[in-house]
């Protein structure tokens, strides 16, 4: 391990998803041949707010960061210092994604040799049942000044180095570190040059058996690096062994953003089923709460979110994936603001709803509560699954650029719902003029509304005719 430049490095970030979520300290601790060369640190004004349980974890607050350099500032000098060294990293696919989707953006490449701490720690030491940095520290004797803290975290690494070195010493961790960079051997049912043209950049993949069956769909940010990912040895997923196992083809689309891989990776769970997809095994009759205070006595209704005119209409709240789900939880509103269970709709009966007889209820089904009150009551409990509304006045196109491939797409939506996606002005305008109609669609909704909220400041949003 000490026969190379190594770079030791941790990140802290405003969340898990490289996608979503931004960088927000790095800390770096470099080594040449086993010679401390020097390390580095800096704050990174993520462009948005820290969750309140991120700061506390980390002390990292929004305050912090404010006058801190945006990753695009450091990504050049950044990228020097990392250029030509193995990557060192405690569960270092999380701290290799969050910086290649953040070079990415930049337009430059990141695909470094990677060594992952806590393979390492497995490999060298498979009697202890934990790895994380903390049972690391403790069983080492470690010494960390910042836990949780980027450059403090590095230091550990470097510190847990030099430390195996010792115990169980260099042979030791000369084997365990020549298996973990080794190249994965692809699956049998592959062809030898099935994976030669993955590009580094956003997509989606999909993996095939026998009689081109759907086995996988995936997501990724880099392709290239997550598909090979499945079929590392060190893989202790059971799904992967078995994917190893099956896949004869793989099939992959490349995406210009977050927002394009999000959608295609929807798009081909819906069409595509595949047998090792969880959301694919699910059955959906996806619906909503229907119901207007001011539309007479009439209770709420449940309403099929496919076939209702969602986007600026109000009146809708919540989205359920099935009816039973969405009757459930009108069923506990009721019970815990006292609603009653025929003017809610969840009774069809004459005289004391079941929430009247368990004393739940405040009696508008006997005549001791008058409509608008309970009218009123139930308008304030269902407020807070109120859908949101269509923020737009008419159609938008969300633009995502990917510098390093050259490409570039238009994503077009309409009241959430998904028109389509094209890399051309010809296309677009094409489809512009076309009358389209897609039906509402809960994952798109979700991932939207999501994606807006947190917009990169690099993606843009026009209003189209």
């Amino acid at each position: 391990m000490l026969d190379r430049p190594l770079v030791f490095l941790d990140l802290e970030t405003t969340g898990a998803s490289p996608s979503f979520d931004r960088i927000t300290e790095i800390g770096l601790v470099e080594v040449d041949r086993g010679e401390f060369v020097g390390e580095w640190s800096t704050l990174v004004n993520p462009g948005r707010g820290i969750p309140t349980n991120i700061q506390q974890l980390t002390g990292i607050t929004d305050a912090m960061v404010a006058s801190a350099p945006p990753f695009s500032e450091l990504a050049t000098a950044l990228h020097r210092r990392l250029e030509g060294k193995v990557l060192v990293a405690h569960n270092a696919r999380f701290d290799h994604g969050f910086l290649s989707s953040e070079f990415r953006r930049t337009g430059m490449r990141y695909q470094p040799e990677i060594l992952c701490t806590v393979k390492l720690s497995r490999k060298l030491f498979p009697q202890h049942p934990r790895h994380n940095l903390d049972s690391v520290i403790e069983r080492h004797g470690l010494v960390c000044h910042h836990r949780h803290r980027a450059l403090g975290d590095a230091q550990v690494l470097w510190q847990f180095t030099r430390e195996i070195h010792i115990d169980p010493g260099p042979d030791a961790v000369r084997e365990a570190v020549d298996n973990l960079l080794r190249k994965p051997a692809l699956p049998p049912g592959l062809p030898p040059n099935a994976l030669d043209d993955l590009p580094e950049s956003p997509g989606v993949y999909v993996f095939y058996g026998e009689n081109n069956v759907p086995l996988f769909a995936g997501k990724a940010m880099n392709l290239s690096s997550r598909v090979f990912s499945h079929f590392s040895g060190e893989s202790r997923s059971g799904r992967d062994r078995k994917l190893a196992a099956e896949v004869t083809s793989v099939e992959w689309h490349a995406a210009s953003g977050e927002l394009g891989t999000l959608i295609k990776h929807a798009q081909l769970i819906r069409t595509l089923g595949p047998i090792q997809n969880r959301r694919a095994r699910q059955v959906d009759d996806h619906c909503a709460i229907q119901w207007d205070p001011v539309d007479g006595p009439n209770p709420p209704s449940l309403v099929d979110i496919g076939d209702v005119g969602f986007g600026n209409a109000g009146g809708f709240y919540g989205l359920f994936r099935s009816r039973r789900v969405a009757l459930n939880a009108m069923r506990e509103l009721a019970d815990s603001h006292g609603l009653c269970h025929i003017a809610t709709g969840l009774e069809r009966s004459k005289g004391p709803c079941l929430g009247r007889r368990l004393n739940r209820c405040k009696g508008t089904c006997v005549g001791e509560e008058s409509a608008l009150a309970h009218a009123m009551r139930m308008t304030q409990a269902l407020q807070p699954l109120r859908m949101q509304e269509w923020p737009f006045p008419g159609r938008v196109g969300i633009r995502e650029q990917d510098s390093v491939a050259g490409r570039s797409e238009i994503h077009v939506f309409d009241r959430w719902r998904h028109l389509g996606s094209y890399d051309s002005q010809g296309d677009l305008d094409e489809a512009l003029m076309a009358r389209q109609e897609p039906s509402f669609d809960f994952d798109t909704y979700k991932l939207l509304r999501k994606f807006l909220r947190d917009l990169p400041r690099w993606v843009e949003v026009v209003e189209l005719p």
